[in-house]
């Protein structure tokens, strides 16, 4: 798929056609993880049409506690008919044994979740259901390693960002106007991401991760860290402006906040290289080497 970005985001000119494009889903669910494109499609959808919107968070280990806060907090705040799911992938053995492909597993658990609330719905007195899935993917994922999306399109899972030709920084430009607090939230995808391919999900691991990473912003002042694990071993990875600030006193408390979650971590040290998207896929089609 071909697409033009524009250099200078138009947030008006993008709110209009996500707005059309919305107009033309009578009945939808938003899959709704916390991060800043899937909040603001929420938000968009339930006040465009607030009796035709659902918004559908899963809470499971991989999702951050701060992330579910930020969902229900908007959800009280904007009056969102929010429904919390359970996904299942941590029953599914092709996710929990981290392969490439280990975010298409998880997203057709997520997928298959929120279609039996849709089922659930339709079945109950009063009527309901018949909602069509909607995700925040954007233009911008469109050119990174994303199975999930083929979990998405296997439950016809539709992306309006995408049909209406918006953007990552057209999203925030967006958030932006709308007023919301989370515009220049950094992107941070689920916990799992953290794990290199091949090292084993389990929910100690991530909270050991979730534990890590709140240690380190909380310690250095910054937004973006990541603590990577491969095997029993912790990477931490900042970029490249923040290195400097990452000592042996701050990879202690690192290692001490992980540890206290995840005994079986023996080493937690500074990566050779700076921050990079998509650093703990190993060996999948279009990933970061």
């Amino acid at each position: 798929m071909q697409v033009e970005m524009s250099a200078r985001p138009d947030p008006e000119a993008a709110s209009s056609r996500l707005r059309s494009l919305l107009a033309t889903v009578p009945r939808r669910v938003v899959a709704c993880s916390g991060g800043i494109d899937s909040l603001l499609l929420a938000t968009v959808a339930h006040r465009e049409d607030p009796a035709a919107t659902v918004v559908a968070h899963t809470v499971t280990p991989a999702v951050p506690d701060d992330a579910t806060e930020r969902v229900v907090d908007h959800a009280r705040r904007e009056g969102w008919d929010l429904v919390i799911v359970r996904s299942r992938e941590f029953d599914d053995e092709r996710y929990l044994a981290n392969p490439t492909d280990r975010c298409y597993h998880c997203k057709r658990n997520l997928y298959a979740a929120i279609d039996e609330v849709r089922e659930h719905r339709a079945a109950a007195p009063g009527g309901g259901g018949g909602e069509r899935i909607l995700s925040g993917a954007n233009l911008d994922d469109l050119g990174e390693y994303r199975p999930g999306l083929v979990a998405a399109a296997e439950h016809d899972v539709a992306h309006p960002y995408v049909e209406a030709s918006i953007s990552k920084s057209e999203i925030r430009a967006m958030a932006r106007r709308l007023g919301l607090a989370e515009a220049e939230l950094p992107a941070s995808p689920c916990l799992a991401s953290r794990l290199y391919t091949g090292t084993r999900v389990t929910a100690s691991r991530l909270g050991a991760v979730d534990a890590g990473e709140r240690a380190l912003r909380e310690l250095l002042g910054v937004d973006v860290v990541r603590c990577r694990i491969r095997g029993t071993a912790v990477l931490v990875e900042v970029p490249a402006g923040d290195r400097h600030l990452v000592d042996g006193a701050a990879l202690d408390a690192v290692a001490a906040a992980m540890r206290a979650v995840e005994p079986e971590i023996t080493t937690v040290g500074l990566d050779d290289e700076a921050y990079r998207p998509g650093r703990a896929f190993v060996g999948a089609p279009g990933a970061p080497r």
